[in-house]
């Protein structure tokens, strides 16, 4: 699938089109609903279940919210596997959400660093590789402490509803990004010789023999430590959808990978939504508090699918809010 990303956008150092952008983008949600599908249909070989018993081990092991009728296994094995469907849909929906402040942050590194549009797409290309690889590590490293410790969930509850309010806090403070002083900048400088040529969009140049970084190389570290930070919050958002490490993957993995097509769609628009941050600091709160609460909402009856319908209506009234309220231009700047 990447492959066939990086095939339709494989035209080097040149601007990518909203047009290809767009195709691309809807390209990998239609995967992705189409991974929710196999689920559907296949979601029991996920884990092996072809049994009461084994069903029972899975269901105890990662909470699924279902109820089995031990006397029909076909029934139980439905229920089952329209869970696993409805939890990595909700988790895809959060972690594509979340995604969004990549986004922002990612403009405002390639503006920052001086780095033209046409090598947009190279950078952003390894980037989300190793993004795959760090975000595979991270979600199983999780779900080892969940199993292991599982008041952690009460911690990361906790950190989800700080992160967000201080997110919604920050909402209106203009970030900025100096390259000479950031930290991953400092130590690659301190460990390696750094040029200020771009030199055709190469990562390293060679001069009288000596190996050269160039800042499309340090952009790119920069990136991926910036994809540890958001990490932090994203991988927890989702142990809060499903326990299940695999649907964890899934629905984080998809994400990530739709998130380079993402990008070229809405780089040039992302400004227009500027309540999105704001709806991004209430989904935060909002699944930190479900952490907090599951013991007392799984009492009440509440479910994935009430989940799933908050997040959709969260990130609706975001976008329709950007829309109907525009953001003011300062003249006086």
């Amino acid at each position: 699938m990447l492959a066939i990303d990086l095939g339709l956008f494989s035209n080097s150092d040149k601007p990518i089109s909203l047009k290809a952008a767009a195709i691309m983008s809807a390209i990998w949600v239609l995967f992705a609903l189409g991974f929710g599908a196999l689920l559907y249909v296949w979601g029991n070989e996920l884990h092996n279940v072809h049994d009461i018993t084994r069903l029972k081990e899975v269901v105890a092991l990662h909470f699924h919210d279902i109820k089995i009728n031990e006397l029909n296994l076909a029934e139980s094995l439905t229920a089952y596997k329209k869970a696993l469907t409805l939890e990595y849909l909700t988790g895809y929906v959060v972690e594509y959400a979340l995604s969004v402040d990549n986004i922002f942050v990612m403009v405002l590194l390639f503006t920052s660093f001086g780095i033209p549009e046409r090598y947009y797409h190279k950078v952003l290309v390894w980037g989300i590789i190793g993004a795959v690889v760090l975000r595979c590590i991270f979600i199983f490293i999780g779900a080892a402490l969940i199993a292991k410790f599982g008041w952690i969930l009460y911690v990361f509850g906790a950190f989800l509803v700080y992160t967000g309010y201080m997110m919604y806090r920050n909402r209106n403070q203009e970030e900025e990004v100096d390259p000479q002083n950031h930290t991953i900048v400092k130590l690659a400088s301190k460990y390696f010789k750094v040029t200020h040529k771009l030199d055709s969009g190469k990562f390293f140049i060679i001069e009288n023999g000596v190996r050269y970084m160039t800042p499309l190389f340090l952009v790119l570290l920069v990136i991926e430590f910036t994809d540890l930070i958001f990490a932090v919050d994203s991988i927890p958002a989702i142990f809060s959808v499903t326990k299940d490490p695999y649907i964890v993957f899934f629905s984080n993995i998809f994400a990530i990978l739709g998130l380079r097509s993402m990008f070229f769609l809405l780089v040039n628009i992302i400004h227009k939504f500027h309540y999105i941050k704001v709806g991004l600091a209430f989904l935060l709160v909002f699944i930190g508090a479900k952490m907090l609460l599951h013991g007392w909402l799984k009492d009440w009856g509440f479910t994935t699918s009430h989940s799933l319908i908050i997040i959709l209506l969260i990130l609706l009234i975001s976008i329709v809010a950007s829309l109907m309220f525009p953001k003011k231009q300062d003249y006086s700047k």
